[in-house]
């Protein structure tokens, strides 16, 4: 289980020193394995399509040419088999006729009996009706291979049928779609081969391709109407039981070493394949009694052990894969018991020809093929596949609880689909939110707090861009929540999420340099490395993928936007610096020689002075805050000096940071405009100012000896009114109080870390 929020720093810190970023298989894999390039992705993915496809087409064609009797056959109340349809016409006025038996053209009768009913050996339950199947399908196939076939029916007169091939019109809907997942699911077993060659994929591939083989045979059996080949039937059951046992025991291995490799998987793998394709063989070809039971118990008994080992896993090191995986597990293998049970009671009753229990087993494997098809895919899984998979589990649970009712609790057939129907909104209730969002994983974080964090992260990355790795890292961590984050020098160029969810590369993106500032991404660089989403209790998606992919560009977008609006003001700002100085610095210029008084020549000369200050703030982008205390001290000297003031001035920073044209104007008018109050009404004889930067926190005092009293009963006009909105524009907080000695004492807070670029 993932560690809770109580458990601290520590367990993070042990999951750190357990991984290595460099040694992530989602980093090695993606890159030893992929294919060299798209084109040659896309000609593997068009070869095994053709292949599949072909391979598909020469199984349609074979059946379509297997010649058929068009006959469907029920069981009425009195347990007669009657006509149920038929697409010939000279029996369908015989529909509902009883059949006495089958009589072959070389005079060999078969009385009409349960077995017409059954389609599948693999899920008959009894011994004795399964030979019997054996034998009346046996008996069927020579009787194809002959001219014709007699019906005897009760009460009406003998109908003689030639076999016919069915032709590919006649194979039937289901047919088809049984076929189309088959080649999917075998695909699908042959992407994860060949994309990720290893021994855990060539154990999902034998899972896959044993389950297409099962889905094929089931193809088969929903064909219409009557009649199989001889080596069908000889080789049905067998191929059915080693295809499940193949299935169980790939099971049971690949969990041994996936996704965390069991320390005794040296010596289990083997007697895990021993175990059940040996019993299976044997039982087969022995036809020992109970083999029906011998199957089921044999499956489930791997399905638990599986999710064990899965248990164990996860207890070792947590992580949402191993959870996942062993949800999927028990849900496959509970359902399977349900159906086995169902299906038990089903022929207990003598039921074979109720619905529920002919497509039981139909559905099951359309569910378990849809269970293997999701299970490496969850992280690139979309809406359509994950509903797919909730119809596919609803449909199997209703069928088998369906059976159970009519069959074990006595109820009649309304009360059973009541009770289906039931079960059916239970089931969707509780799968459906599981797997939209634990199994798929959606992003908890609010559009609002996504929206902020996105907002101070953008700003931070303007101010200061060579510090892109640990912004971007704590934004998705805001985001993410992550379990394990590790940086990997190795290069990347794209958001990738690895096959198995469990992990998600992002690239480090380089906006800007700021020694150009010319905008620019940066084609490959170092990753950052997320492992196990939502502190462990979700997958990576491919939704979560296109997420960080958003955020990136909304970064580049934030950041190019907000370099062009500063490249603007910046160009604007030089333009009215350069008409000030060029129109008004030459008025008053002008002025200042024609002054007859001295005060005013004095006067002018001061303004000239505080406009040649200006100018020179506006044309800079940027301030060093050395630089901008030595120009506040000169120039507040030179207007405490007109007045026969004196200042004394203190300074200190821990560091140098570098001011904004927004800083740098706000404190320079916040220091103008409070020695401005005190020259026009405290009557001060000496100005102390003590100013300290610690730790990204600029602290002013502006204290006098003048007659001012009570701050708290001022009234704010124009110049403490501005003081208090920069002060505020800044981010920071001022207040004025009594001075102990006498007089006033202004102390402003202001943050300046954010502005920082580095010293």
């Amino acid at each position: 289980m993932p560690p809770s929020a109580r458990d601290g720093p520590r367990p993070q810190a042990a999951a750190a020193r357990r991984y290595s970023a460099e040694d992530d298989p989602a980093l090695v894999d993606r890159r030893r394995h992929r294919p060299g390039n798209p084109a040659e992705r896309a000609r593997n993915l068009l070869l095994l399509g053709l292949v599949g496809a072909i391979a598909m087409l020469s199984w349609l064609r074979l059946l379509a040419s297997e010649p058929h009797w068009p006959l469907a056959w029920q069981t009425t109340g009195d347990g007669s088999i009657v006509l149920r349809a038929s697409t010939d016409p000279q029996l369908q006025a015989l529909t509902g006729q009883a059949l006495q038996a089958l009589v072959s053209a070389d005079g060999q009768a078969w009385p009409a009996g349960e077995a017409l009913l059954q389609r599948s050996p693999r899920w008959i339950v009894d011994d004795a009706q399964r030979q019997q199947w054996h034998q009346l399908n046996e008996w069927l196939s020579r009787a194809l291979e002959q001219a014709s076939v007699t019906l005897r029916f009760d009460g009406a007169a003998d109908q003689t049928l030639v076999p016919r091939a069915r032709g590919l019109a006649g194979l039937g809907p289901m047919c088809w779609l049984l076929c189309a997942l088959a080649l999917a699911l075998s695909l699908a077993g042959a992407v994860v081969v060949i994309t990720g060659p290893g021994l855990p994929a060539w154990l999902y591939g034998a899972m896959a391709w044993s389950q297409s083989l099962a889905l094929l045979l089931t193809s088969a059996e929903s064909l219409p109407g009557m009649g199989m080949p001889a080596g069908w039937v000889q080789w049905n059951l067998p191929l059915r039981l080693l295809a499940d046992a193949a299935t169980a025991a790939a099971l049971v291995h690949v969990v041994l070493i996936y996704p965390r490799r069991a320390c005794a998987v040296r010596w289990l793998g083997g007697p895990v394949w021993a175990l059940a394709l040996g019993s299976t063989a044997c039982a087969v070809a022995w036809s020992a009694p109970g083999l029906w039971w011998a199957a089921q118990a044999l499956t489930v008994a791997y399905g638990l052990a599986a999710a064990h080992v899965l248990g164990r896993a996860g207890q070792g090191e947590p992580g949402p894969l191993s959870r996942r995986l062993r949800h999927l597990v028990l849900a496959g293998t509970c359902v399977y018991a349900l159906l086995s049970a169902a299906l038990a009671a089903a022929e207990r009753a003598g039921r074979w020809d109720n619905p529920l229990t002919t497509y039981g087993a139909l559905v099951w494997a359309v569910f378990f093929a849809s269970l293997l098809l999701l299970g490496p895919f969850v992280s690139t899984s979309r809406q359509v596949r994950r509903e797919y998979t909730v119809l596919a589990s609803v449909s199997i649970v209703a069928m088998g609880w369906g059976l159970l009712s009519l069959h074990l609790l006595a109820l009649d057939l309304i009360a059973a689909l009541s009770l289906m129907l039931a079960a059916t909104l239970a089931v969707h209730a509780v799968a459906r939110p599981w797997i939209r969002g634990h199994l798929t994983g959606r992003v908890a974080l609010s559009g609002e707090r996504l929206f902020d964090s996105l907002y101070r992260a953008a700003r931070a990355l303007e101010q200061a861009p060579d510090d892109a790795d640990r912004l971007l890292t704590t934004l998705l961590r805001e985001v993410f929540d992550p379990q394990e984050v590790a940086s990997s020098a190795r290069p990347g160029t794209r958001v990738w999420v690895a096959a198995d969810g469990s992990t998600l590369l992002v690239p480090v993106v380089r906006l800007f340099q700021p020694e150009t500032d010319d905008l620019q991404t940066s084609p490959a660089g170092p990753v950052i490395v997320l492992r196990h989403a939502g502190r462990g209790r979700r997958r990576f998606t491919q939704h979560d993928r296109q997420l960080c992919e958003r955020l990136l560009d909304q970064l580049r977008r934030a950041v190019a936007y907000d370099r062009a609006v500063e490249h603007g003001r910046a160009e604007e700002r030089a333009r009215i610096a350069q008409d000030l100085h060029d129109d008004i610095g030459a008025r008053l210029l002008t002025l200042m020689y024609k002054a007859a008084d001295p005060e005013i020549e004095a006067y002018i000369r001061h303004t000239l002075q505080d406009l040649k200050t200006l100018t020179r703030g506006l044309a800079a982008s940027n301030h060093r805050l050395s630089h901008a205390a030595a120009e506040w001290k000169s120039d507040i000297t030179q207007r405490l000096n007109a007045t026969g003031s004196q200042l004394r001035w203190d300074f200190s920073a821990d560091r140098d940071l570098t001011l904004t044209v927004v800083q740098w104007s706000g404190l320079t008018r916040i220091l103008r405009e409070l020695v401005n109050n005190i020259i026009t009404h405290a009557q001060a004889s000496q100005v102390q100012i003590h100013g300290h930067l610690d730790h990204g926190r600029l602290r002013l005092r502006v204290s006098d000896d003048g007659i001012g009293r009570s701050p708290a009963a001022w009234s704010h006009g124009l110049g403490l009114g501005g003081i208090r909105k920069r002060v505020k524009l800044l981010g920071g907080q001022v207040h004025w109080r009594e001075h102990d000695g006498g007089g006033i004492q202004c102390e402003v807070d202001i943050p300046l870390a954010e502005a920082e670029r580095g010293s």
